[in-house]
């Protein structure tokens, strides 16, 4: 499966933040906010990612991650020439996508919570079409909305109505067929003038291809994109941090356990920031690994 992170747009909600830089690059608590969408996909056992973004972004992306070797990973650069919706990044990635499978994530989405890996692997699994999941919200008529039958089937998909039939939210992951690329190129631009990701996931239901997976109380999911949701996250990211002695979205400490990289790698990876507690939790955890948490155990913590 391959793996495509959206970061463009314009940030406008987190302005003056966005300025001069991409929004996925600003920090949720100790890291940068695309730490956590890539951590998802890694967890998910997906290693050739692609990084959709403004073109004058690219090289602060290519910057952080390079072609992504250092994590055991393939990180490719695609530029968004204009925000035209989410479902443009696959457009713009159709070269990447190459007609396999893929798994869409937007850039500044934080997932966290029991089971999440094995419930992202067996989804990745039983793809028959496209997987959207849902998470209930207190306030649908912000998201899209998923209603389900009595039996939690799929019946309908809106974008951020006005009366919800549900308080189900989708949040901004995604697993889908080889298709879905020429779906997308199919599409056409909304009343806003974008390419709706809706659109996309009404395709695969109306041919009976398009399954819900619910994530469920234990798993908390996160919109960092306004300056109250940022501040949210951040405080949700340090304080699970400091209870339990981990750190989310540690793509270091996430290759090594995926066995993307060696202990070896990721010691050294930690090295390279050991002047920061960052850098010396990723040294600790690689020094630990053989006598620490079994790999198992430490996927389903995450």
């Amino acid at each position: 499966m391959k793996g495509v992170i959206l970061a463009g747009g314009n940030g406008t909600r987190l302005q003056p933040l966005t300025f001069v830089g991409s929004k996925q690059l600003v920090p949720v608590y100790d890291k940068p906010m695309i730490y956590y969408p890539l951590s998802v996909l890694m967890l998910a056992g997906v290693d050739e990612i692609l990084i959709v973004c403004r073109p004058s972004e690219l090289s602060l992306f290519r910057e952080l991650f390079g072609d992504g070797k250092k994590l055991g990973l393939r990180i490719d650069y695609a530029a968004q020439q204009e925000p035209r919706g989410i479902a443009d990044a696959l457009n713009v990635g159709a070269d990447h996508i190459r007609g396999e499978e893929c798994a869409l994530i937007l850039g500044d989405n934080l997932f966290h919570g029991a089971n999440l890996p094995s419930t992202l692997r067996r989804s990745a699994r039983k793809l028959r079409g496209c997987v959207l999941f849902g998470h209930q919200v207190a306030d649908p008529e912000h998201f899209g909305v998923a209603e389900v039958d009595k039996r939690g089937g799929l019946v309908s998909i809106e974008e951020k109505p006005r009366h919800p039939r549900s308080n189900l939210a989708i949040p901004g992951l995604y697993f889908f067929d080889g298709g879905v690329a020429d779906i997308a190129k199919e599409l056409r631009p909304s009343a806003r003038g974008e390419l709706e990701i809706t659109d996309v996931l009404r395709a695969y239901l109306e041919e009976d291809r398009a399954d819900l997976v619910w994530l469920g109380r234990g798993v908390t999911w996160l919109d960092t994109g306004t300056h109250e949701t940022l501040l949210d996250a951040g405080r949700f990211v340090r304080d699970v941090q400091h209870r339990q002695g981990t750190r989310l979205g540690c793509v270091e400490e996430i290759a090594m356990y995926m066995g993307f990289i060696g202990t070896d790698d990721c010691y050294a990876l930690g090295a390279e920031m050991g002047n920061s507690p960052y850098g010396h939790y990723v040294m600790e955890r690689a020094r630990s690994f053989d006598v620490g948490m079994p790999p198992t155990d430490f996927l389903e913590s995450m």
